[in-house]
């Protein structure tokens, strides 16, 4: 039943698959490693004109220095609101303002942040781990529905095997990329 197996959308499965991968290496991005980056100040967010406003929306980030960011907010007003954000982002980092420039000096991280970090990498990596699964399960779903409504056993194997693959193959790369960013965080 060829009408059938339109049902089973493999290639939006994999997409959302791709799109937790996606997720996951972003908010790898915001774990620091002793090096300055300006995407680690991408989750931060400012209450700003009466929104919640993402920092790199409020200013000009710059990394003149392996070890310290700037920021130059453009309205004045917004300084204030912009340093206790930082302050209270869980970042770790001690913001210094002069003027409308607020430097963002990185601490050298010491082996019990080293490992803090891990932790959070690792929790980050279960968490797309579980978005996978769930798309594994909506897709599995999708083939007992076609089954109802007519599929043979075999098809049915075969598109539950293809997305058993596709799950692994999505799990496995979770794994490369919370063991990278591990070595990457414990690097001295």
């Amino acid at each position: 039943m060829a009408d059938d197996d339109l049902d089973i959308d493999i290639d939006g499965i994999a997409r959302r698959m791709d799109g937790a991968m996606a997720a996951l290496k972003n908010e790898f991005l915001s774990l620091r490693t002793g090096r300055a980056s300006a995407s680690m100040l991408e989750p931060v967010q400012v209450d700003a004109y009466g929104a919640m406003t993402p920092i790199n929306q409020l200013g000009t980030v710059n990394v003149p220095e392996p070890r310290m960011i700037t920021l130059n907010i453009w309205d004045k007003s917004l300084v204030s609101r912009v340093e206790k954000a930082l302050r209270d982002s869980g970042l770790g980092i001690n913001p210094v303002v002069d003027g409308t420039i607020i430097r963002l000096p990185i601490p050298e991280l010491n082996e019990e942040r080293r490992r803090e970090l891990t932790r959070v990498a690792a929790q980050y990596a279960e968490s797309a781990r579980v978005a996978i699964r769930n798309v594994r399960r909506d897709g599995m779903d999708m083939v007992k529905k076609a089954k109802a409504a007519g599929m043979g056993e075999d098809d049915q194997k075969l598109w539950s095997d293809e997305i058993q693959a596709l799950t692994d193959k999505h799990i496995a790369a979770v794994d490369r990329a919370l063991d990278a960013k591990q070595a990457e965080i414990m690097q001295v």
